[in-house]
């Protein structure tokens, strides 16, 4: 029992539910930075909301990916799955009863959210889209995982949507502010995806997977990765100039070496130098989080 125990926590992947939260608490400490009271329950229950449907996307990508995993020989702590199903750790059903019991959650707070704390309309629709995102990551027919569009939807759903969501639950209506503090991040986070599918080029390949990467080929992959980081600092710099304040923006001056140090990462796998994936992979996260930690810390001494 241990032992499953065990292999359903690495099945669920517990760190990654840290980005959900870091995106959510920047939408809210923007609505804050507005003049706008935190509600504690209502955030609570956001919040369980963007748990449940991404330990769900989780899931789901477990179960369908089971086959593509197999192939995967360059697994990292960040790419590849768990590995606990090819493995025979837990079957797939497993997976699948998760992801259906996260859905029944996913579901339950979206009612409290609309029935009971009554919020405005648009949360309805981003609360539809995030769902809708992550149920279709790899679910089919859509599948947008190995389509080549999975990357965007996803970004747009993770730095894009889940910050709107924490904001719109706390203010009840949109901000431009927040789409200029966020536009960064949804770059970031595409990028980071990009240098995620290095490790699993050969298995996506392999399985008929037609992610970005596997469209643009690895060497063409490495020039719009590289050329996506220089986009999103740019962003950054012309924060100001649109309402951006000028301390979030200099803040994330301290992760340049970070960017700096991924673009020569990428030029050395360019160049064919010996390059170990989890480091890669680990500077892609480290660049994303700590962007994202540095412009959310901002907003909540600012505020």
């Amino acid at each position: 029992m241990f032992a499953k125990l065990i292999a359903f926590l690495r099945l669920t992947r517990p760190v990654f539910l840290l980005g959900g939260m870091l995106m959510f608490a920047l939408g809210a400490l923007v609505a804050r930075y507005e003049g706008y009271q935190i509600d504690g329950q209502l955030y609570v229950v956001g919040q369980l909301f963007v748990t449940s449907i991404q330990l769900m996307a989780h899931y789901l990508n477990e179960y369908w990916d089971v086959e593509a995993d197999r192939f995967n020989t360059a697994r990292t702590f960040f790419t590849g799955g768990s590995g606990v199903l090819p493995e025979g750790g837990l079957s797939r059903g497993t997976s699948l009863t998760a992801a259906l019991v996260c859905v029944a959650a996913a579901g339950a707070t979206a009612l409290m959210l609309i029935f009971q704390y009554r919020v405005a309309p648009g949360a309805w629709v981003v609360l539809l889209l995030g769902f809708l995102g992550a149920f279709y990551y790899s679910s089919p027919p859509v599948a947008l995982a190995g389509s080549g569009y999975g990357e965007l939807t996803t970004s747009l759903l993770v730095a894009g949507l889940v910050p709107a969501l924490g904001h719109w639950l706390q203010a009840g209506r949109p901000n431009f502010l927040l789409v200029i503090a966020t536009a960064p991040l949804v770059v970031l986070h595409y990028a980071m995806l990009l240098a995620f599918e290095y490790p699993d080029f050969l298995s996506d390949e392999a399985s008929g997977k037609r992610t970005m990467l596997v469209r643009l080929g690895r060497r063409q992959g490495l020039s719009f990765h590289n050329a996506l980081i220089g986009f999103a600092f740019g962003l950054v710099a012309l924060g100001p100039l649109l309402s951006l304040p000028v301390q979030v923006a200099a803040s994330v001056i301290f992760t340049i070496p970070l960017a700096v140090w991924q673009v020569i990462t990428m030029r050395r796998l360019q160049r064919g130098e010996p390059m170990s994936f989890n480091r890669l992979t680990f500077g892609a996260v480290a660049l994303f989080a700590l962007t994202a930690y540095f412009i959310a810390f901002s907003f909540w001494v600012i505020g």
